[in-house]
């Protein structure tokens, strides 16, 4: 069970050098000519300190962007490698500045943690609504079956699992009923925290009732806050720079997050990790084309078919009504568009257009690239030797045929 997971910590020490870094440098961050040699010894000793932990620090995000930023601070400043390092200055926090002590950017931030002159981190996204409709981290866009748990995301810091009943008895239409989060503890900033959802419960804390990370030194750096009371969550992990939004939409649960890829890809071990929706999609057999949905023929063949096929559902839409009542809430006709509709003709459930809705308002709030808010994409990998001919290809065919003609013409008349 996902739950029975153990606790993974780190005996990585690099907090401890970010942390004695910023003592011995703090006032310092615009270091005049006179004090770039002090400037150059504190680096020195920083990359001391994130060398005698190498060997433990193995995969660590935060160890990495450090090793990075002193490599592109010494070059900036003209430091060598060579020469004197520095006992660190202890720096004491304002009487009463715990906020600054829990978020403090060299403990359990993890875009403070990224130096001035390194690349910024890349942001990706995945969400899962409706009847479940899965976008990925890499913006492909499926609709499946997967009933019962599956999941979504699996890594070195996080685990989310969620679990799809039928929408109706007899249906193979599912949606999500219950969601657990589970937040690995991580070195000085948070202790294992699980969150669980379930149709008609949406609490606003985790499951021991707190809502933040403990009583580490970072604890602020997870934290839950109730947007709507019974119906929309946020939960901000600013140590591994991530931002989840649950909420509930008539009976069922959505789940949106920004992630960056950094986080999306820390796993040990990435061929045998199995399977993760939000990383790998649905398996080919879970997957259904919801064009198949689009057409009033379709709907008409499926309303003519004999025997049972969906039982009787609270709402019976056809395919022009679904498609007018998809428009008042998604005006764009993009993938979101039809997975209202494909849902309003399997459920009749006018709750999954506000689950699309909302969707794609989570969307425009989470992810990065603004340019890649609709899709317009199949929902469904095809199986090899299954694959639709594109245009392309059927172009150059006749392509090369009229070069033949031509070929074959200048040859007669030579």
């Amino acid at each position: 069970l996902l739950l029975s997971l153990p606790t993974v910590t780190s005996p990585c020490n690099i907090l401890k050098c970010n942390s004695e870094y910023l003592a011995a440098t703090s006032g310092s961050h615009h270091a005049g000519a006179e004090e770039v040699p002090e400037f150059c010894t504190a680096l020195r000793a920083y990359a001391h300190c994130t060398r005698s932990t190498a060997r433990t620090c193995r995969g660590d995000l935060a160890y990495h962007s450090a090793v990075h930023g002193i490599d592109d601070l010494m070059v900036q400043h003209n430091c060598s490698k060579d020469g004197p390092t520095s006992q660190p200055r202890l720096r004491t926090l304002p009487p009463g500045d715990s906020q600054e002590r829990s978020d403090s950017p060299e403990i359990c931030h993890y875009e403070k943690s990224f130096h001035k002159h390194s690349a910024t981190p890349n942001y990706t996204h995945c969400g899962l609504f409706g009847d479940p409709h899965l976008r990925t981290f890499t913006d492909s866009f499926q609709t499946c079956k997967v009933q019962g748990a599956w999941p979504l995301i699996d890594n070195n810091y996080l685990n989310v699992q969620v679990t799809n009943t039928p929408v109706l008895p007899g249906s193979t239409a599912t949606a999500t009923s219950k969601l657990t989060i589970i937040f690995k503890s991580f070195q000085e900033c948070v202790e294992q925290k699980v969150y669980q959802a379930e149709m008609d419960e949406l609490p606003a804390a985790f499951a021991d009732g707190s809502k933040n990370g403990g009583d580490k030194h970072g604890a602020n750096s997870l934290k839950i806050t109730e947007k709507v009371s019974g119906q929309h969550i946020e939960i901000q992990a600013k140590y591994i720079g991530t931002t989840i939004v649950v909420r509930q939409v008539g009976r069922y649960l959505t789940f949106a997050v920004r992630m960056p890829e950094e986080v999306v890809n820390a796993v040990e071990d990435r061929e045998n990790q199995g399977l993760y929706l939000c990383l790998r999609g649905c398996p080919l057999n879970q997957q259904i084309d919801v064009q198949t949905f689009r057409s009033p023929q379709a709907t008409e063949g499926r309303t003519r078919r004999k025997g049972p096929v969906l039982p009787a559902a609270p709402q019976a839409f056809t395919y022009e009504t679904a498609t007018a009542k998809c428009r008042e809430k998604l005006p764009v006709e993009d993938l979101y568009f039809q997975s209202c509709v494909f849902d309003l003709l399997t459920t009749g459930d006018v709750n999954f257009m506000l689950a699309a809705y909302y969707a794609f308002e989570d969307v425009k709030m989470l992810h990065s690239n603004k340019d890649k808010l609709h899709l317009y994409e199949r929902t469904r990998e095809l199986a090899p030797g299954n694959a639709a001919p594109s245009r392309w290809p059927r172009a150059l065919l006749a392509l090369w045929a009229a070069l033949l003609c031509l070929g074959h013409w200048w040859l007669v008349w030579l």
